[in-house]
């Protein structure tokens, strides 16, 4: 297996180097079951950008917005008045971030936290069956693999066309990139829908600068995984217990500059915010548990 993982990477450099290029995207097209239990289906474009020491996937909403609110929020800094805009952007589906090391796949899965990300570092072990069956997914000319993960049957094609073995979430360890990637179930599928070279990289994404200069952190404390997805779940629960006992009702009741709303009231829908976007959703992609963790 470690023959093809060193020439993948090695024209993955070239790759990176003819095209004098920071990354390559490669958008992915996300089906997925929103619910556990119900077979409704939304759709989300998620990102692998590929550079020469390391991947990162998140939703594309996280950076497609960031021209738009750097115009707005320029416009606010230049008239001195406050506006929600809130309502202006659209929510990503996911807002969390992973990233894959090269060349060893290490992966560091974040969340932030109100204004603290955390996350947890793992080498998930992908034990993969290759079969003969091949399929022409999109443009690609692409072989069958299977596996099982997160306590879910997977079924993914992979294409040697494109010599990265990557793919979307945590997936890799394919002679290739993975352009298409659904459990059994059927409550996750990616299909590689397009890819194209970036000039400049930017791993933080507008909103995330913006926020660092309001007191907003965007480097990463680890955690181990338990630990991480039992403050998650608190979080979801309670956004802001964190800072709950630092606001003073005087603080609550000040008027927002520009805005009708107190900051109370700021709180109140801020934190109505996060707890809906958490509940629009209870599937994901592992079905985790504490005790699977430790095998």
């Amino acid at each position: 297996m470690k023959w093809y993982k060193s020439l993948s990477f090695a024209l993955l450099f070239l790759v990176v180097l003819a095209n004098a290029q920071s990354a390559n995207r490669f958008f992915y097209e996300l089906t997925f079951k929103p619910k556990k239990g119900i077979d409704s289906l939304q759709k989300a474009v998620m990102i692998l950008d590929v550079t020469d020491k390391k991947s990162l996937y998140r939703d594309y909403l996280t950076v497609s917005q960031d021209s738009v609110l750097k115009i707005e929020v320029e416009k606010m800094q230049k008239a001195g008045v406050f506006k929600d805009l809130s309502k202006s952007f659209q929510m990503p589906k996911f807002a969390y971030k992973i990233t894959k090391e090269y060349p060893t796949m290490k992966v560091n899965f974040s969340e932030r936290m109100l204004n603290s990300v955390f996350g947890y570092n793992e080498e998930p072990k992908f034990n993969w069956k290759i079969s003969n069956d091949k399929q022409k997914i999109g443009e690609y000319e692409a072989q069958k693999a299977t596996t099982e993960f997160g306590g879910r049957k997977w079924t993914a094609w992979f294409t040697e066309s494109i010599p990265f073995p990557d793919g979307p979430y945590k997936f890799s360890g394919l002679p290739g990139l993975i352009v298409k990637i659904e459990d059994a179930e059927k409550n996750f599928s990616w299909v590689l829908t397009a890819n194209k070279p970036l000039k400049e990289f930017e791993e933080l994404s507008y909103s995330e600068k913006l926020s660092a200069q309001f007191g907003a952190r965007n480097d990463v404390t680890i955690i181990n995984r338990d630990k991480f997805e039992s403050s998650f779940e608190e979080y979801k629960k309670d956004p802001f217990a964190s800072i709950r006992a630092q606001i003073t009702p005087e603080m609550k009741a000040m008027k927002m500059p520009g805005n009708d709303k107190t900051m109370g009231e700021m709180m109140s829908d801020q934190e109505k915010s996060i707890k809906d976007f958490y509940n629009a959703s209870n599937n994901t992609v592992e079905i985790y548990t504490p005790e699977k963790a430790k095998k």
